[in-house]
């Protein structure tokens, strides 16, 4: 007899059978051993030992070993027939849950897309039946060295469980998936831990304040605060910038950003100018500004103002001295200065949240505080005169236009140097106030608020510098193709007025944020020899 039709007439006895199907072990054995047949005979024995594996449970080892040997197959249609039956095998026998989702685990390395979405849908419905199970096989998958498994793994689960029904995510279940993103957050690169904490936001851990918490002690542990800041250790100051922006969701009245607040005061404003990267600085920058806002009591507190004081006015400037006339005919000489506002808005933003502290810190120094207010009187002129010039170059837009690249940066340089005015206004008075709020430009808008904020700016181009206008973060905004110029006269007449600079604003986009650069965890197994135990 073809072994086709043996098959089939297996299939017809052991259907049949019912109660009796115990007594014909022999027809299921053969449908065993049909797995190392033709493709045809795979493909049928694969979905007849799906169908009766419930029927033999002492034969439950040969029967996953056996659905093993087809997801092991050449043929990538076998291996898909296979993974999806291992499904049906679990339907009927929750115990084997946790040995096939670790085996299919494995086979996320495959290079084939069809066959890895294949996998992904047999893990979710493998979730449905025993989410435990499912969850405490794949972080044990986990735990192994295998980088590209390890990174398909999280990406699966940071996308699936975002899916999956909200019954199934019982409470012992987040429990469960909590405590073991913990152990796992123990030893991983900066793109595992983007993926853990976002597998952790599936668990809706953030819905309460201990919650939050909870994430930002998370977050706290990976800065590792105990260890000494290398600013030549590229890599701590990545995983530092990257994980302190997946806290900052989490900061609020109730839970205080405190502790990363003193760590850049204490560790990393020091060194900041053995930073090489100046986006890198930048982000250091912004992120102490939206960490301020929610910074609890600091102990010592001036020392931290001071070292936020010290970054602060070395991008904003004294005004250039009078000089001595160099040139023959009687001529002024200029003097050509870069202003950071980006990094001022940052820098100055965090002063005066943190200064609230120690509010006698400026007032304190007859000396200190003559020289801030001279260096801000200088600064005002720039960004007022800047203000005024982009005022000038948005009037009469329309809406669309103020949504195009060079609208959106205007409109973004509008609100930074708006911001910076408001502050200097506020630190400017005597004694030095800090009553003002405002919104840092750099912090991302909703696609609803970015439209109504650049409409704003279309209807009325003299409140544009309330309007925030987009979502995307652009490179710093200076003065680029014509810095501004203080004419200095050279024959002690009265010194010129500051001069509006001209020609166009750069155009440079940069995220905010570093690239990762996750450690290598060495090479991965080759083939397709699955690992069958692991339980």
């Amino acid at each position: 007899m073809d072994i086709i039709d043996k098959l089939y007439q297996h299939y017809e006895i052991l259907n049949e059978a019912k109660d009796d199907i115990a007594k014909h072990r022999k027809e299921y054995e053969d449908i065993l051993l049909a797995v190392k047949g033709s493709d045809k005979e795979k493909k049928l024995a694969s979905q007849f030992i799906a169908k009766f594996a419930k029927s033999f449970p002492d034969l439950e080892n040969e029967t996953i070993d056996a659905m093993f040997d087809l997801c092991e197959d050449d043929d990538v249609l076998i291996r898909k027939q296979a993974i999806k039956d291992l499904v049906n095998i679990c339907k009927d026998n929750k115990g084997a849950v946790r040995k096939i989702a670790y085996a299919l685990a494995q086979i996320l390395q495959s290079e084939d897309n069809s066959e890895v979405t294949a996998v992904h849908n047999s893990i979710a419905s493998l979730y449905q039946i025993d989410p435990a199970a499912t969850i405490e096989a794949l972080f044990s998958e986990l735990a192994e060295d295998n980088e590209i498994m390890r990174e398909r793994t999280l990406k699966m689960l940071a996308m699936k469980l975002r899916t999956l029904e909200t019954g199934v995510m019982k409470p012992e279940v987040k429990e469960l998936l909590v405590k073991e993103c913990k152990k796992i957050l123990q030893d991983v690169t900066a793109d595992e831990f983007v993926l853990v904490m976002a597998i952790l936001g599936q668990c809706k851990i953030a819905d309460s304040v201990s919650g939050q918490q909870q994430l930002v002690d998370l977050v706290a542990e990976q800065c590792n605060f105990t260890q000494v800041f290398n600013p030549a250790d590229q890599e701590h100051l990545d995983r530092i910038i990257i994980c302190i922006k997946h806290a900052l969701p989490y900061f609020s009245t109730q839970v205080k950003s405190t502790a990363f607040v003193s760590y850049i005061c204490d560790q990393v404003l020091p060194h900041r100018n053995e930073i090489g990267q100046s986006e890198q600085k930048l982000d250091i920058f912004k992120l102490l500004a939206e960490l301020s806002s929610n910074c609890g009591p600091l102990d010592p507190v001036v020392e931290r103002i001071q070292i936020v004081y010290d970054t602060l006015l070395e991008y904003m400037p004294l005004p250039p001295p009078v000089l001595e006339e160099t040139n023959g005919d009687g001529s002024t000489t200029e003097t050509e200065i870069r202003l950071e506002f980006t990094f001022v808005e940052s820098l100055i933003f965090a002063f005066h949240q943190l200064a609230r502290q120690h509010r006698e810190f400026l007032t304190d120094n007859a000396d200190r505080s003559k020289d801030f207010r001279s260096r801000l009187q200088y600064f005002a002129r720039g960004v007022q005169g800047y203000i005024k010039k982009l005022r000038e170059s948005l009037q009469d837009k329309g809406v669309d236009q103020l949504r195009d690249e060079e609208g959106r940066i205007k409109v973004t340089a509008l609100r930074t140097t708006s911001n910076i005015n408001s502050l200097i206004r506020d630190l400017f008075r005597n004694p030095p106030s800090y009553k003002v709020n405002v919104t840092l430009s750099f912090k991302p808008t909703n696609a609803s608020q970015a439209a109504k904020q650049t409409a704003a700016v279309a209807v009325n181009n003299e409140s544009t510098s309330e309007a925030a206008g987009v979502a995307k973060r652009h490179a710093p905004i200076t003065f680029e193709s014509s810095p501004p110029k203080v004419r200095v006269n050279t024959d002690n007449r009265v010194r010129q007025p500051y001069v509006v600079p001209t020609g166009k604003f750069s155009a440079n986009v940069s995220a905010h944020g570093a690239d990762s650069r996750p450690r290598g965890r060495g090479g991965y197994r080759g083939g397709r020899g699955y690992r069958r135990g692991g339980y």
